[in-house]
């Protein structure tokens, strides 16, 4: 089922931005078959909140994949992962540089044994330069990507996201890197290696930061709940003690908003017309946004702002995002049943095909719930599996 169903990848990635790129993958139909150690599992089991000690990030990350518990580190768990390559379109890893080597399992020894499997490595720093060979994470990328040191407010400390922001990004961009590869191989019949360091592609998301300053010298500051680029945009608080966010991106909604709190005059003035200029005005911009909203209650403000066609929305905490209609209308989330916890709320795919939607079918499985399956596609009798797992080798 799906557009990615004749596509076989294997997951032996970790924490976090690998195994999101696989899931999203699984999404579309894609069997992902994901490797874990077998007698730890995947980091990613303890993370987060659990039920009865079955952690919940685990559900998400890990759906629509078989999983296998394979020792990779032992000689025959090598081998059962070359007989996978050899049958496998995509594997997905993230081992410190220099460890699949080690194991005899280089891309190039990959390639050699499957000439049309593409090798997507992920790691923090890449696979070369003078700190491949250090632990990374999507914590040290937010901190070397210039984002920490933009986030916050003016008179703060760099402040980093409260989630795995730059493993996300990541993990997005990896799964179009995967899909490139495979657009490519359909034409020269190749698989390829796929480099990605986790501190490189936040760094798009942040805005030309070095265009401006290799031809500016600009420097970006924290600017708390504001924009470098245009104003008013900030958080809000209502008289009924909610908080609102605002946007003027766009000149004619920067024009609406000014209008609508009865300081048409402001249009007016020469430095209303870009974003630049209204930045410089920014103070006075915002006492007559925060003033009108500080008035009234969020429900009027919100109408009144819909009305005029501004751009407006209420800061969310889960349990409103729990109960909003759009998301509601969107499916933007699936209960699905599951054999540890009877049922688990995940987040629906990230957008809809008309023509090949994916589908989220089920959530995250229970350690090695597929090792015996995997292993007897790769024609493994009983007796050998049940050998391999009385030697530790698989769970």
């Amino acid at each position: 089922m799906g557009p990615l169903a004749d596509i076989r990848v294997i997951d032996a990635a970790t924490l976090f931005a690998g195994p999101s790129a696989a899931m999203m993958l699984g999404d579309f139909g894609a069997d992902v078959i994901k490797i874990e150690h077998p007698r730890r599992g995947d980091p990613s089991r303890g993370h987060g909140a659990s039920v009865d000690g079955v952690g919940l990030w685990w559900k998400t990350l890990s759906r629509n994949k078989r999983t296998a518990a394979i020792d990779l580190s032992r000689e025959e768990g090598q081998d059962l992962l070359r007989r996978l390559a050899e049958r496998s379109d995509v594997l997905v890893e993230n081992f410190r540089p220099g460890t699949l080597e080690r194991w005899g399992l280089s891309p190039e020894a990959l390639l050699e044994i499957n000439p049309r499997l593409i090798v997507a490595r992920m790691t923090g720093f890449g696979q070369f330069g003078p700190m491949s060979g250090q632990p990374g994470f999507g914590t040290l990328a937010e901190a070397m990507s210039g984002f920490a040191a933009m986030t916050g407010q003016p008179d703060g400390p760099p402040t980093l996201p409260p989630l795995a922001m730059a493993d996300g990004i990541a993990g997005l961009a990896m799964a179009y890197a995967i899909m490139v590869a495979l657009q490519d191989r359909a034409q020269t019949g190749r698989g390829q290696v796929i480099d990605m360091a986790i501190i490189e592609p936040i760094l798009g998301l942040l805005g030309p930061q070095m265009t401006a300053y290799k031809a500016l010298g600009v420097v970006p500051q924290r600017t708390g709940n504001r924009s470098s680029s245009n104003a008013p945009r900030n958080t809000y608080r209502t008289r009924d003690g909610r908080w609102l966010a605002i946007s003027t991106s766009a000149q004619t909604i920067a024009e609406r908003v000014v209008t609508l709190v009865g300081r048409a005059d402001l249009v007016a003035q020469p430095w209303f017309s870009s974003g630049h200029g209204r930045v410089q005005h920014v103070d006075e911009l915002d006492e007559a946004v925060g003033s009108w909203i500080a008035a009234r209650d969020a429900a009027e403000v919100i109408a009144r702002f819909e009305e005029a066609q501004a751009a407006i929305a209420p800061i969310y905490d889960v349990t409103d995002i729990a109960k909003d209609p759009q998301y509601e209308a969107l499916g933007t989330f699936v209960e699905l049943p599951d054999e540890e916890l009877g049922s688990v709320t995940v987040q629906n795919v990230m957008f809809r095909l008309s023509e090949t939607p994916g589908e989220v079918r089920w959530t995250g499985p229970s350690l090695g719930r597929h090792t015996d399956e995997v292993l007897t596609d790769l024609g493994c009798t009983a007796e050998q599996i049940a050998a391999l797992r009385e030697a530790g080798v698989v769970a």
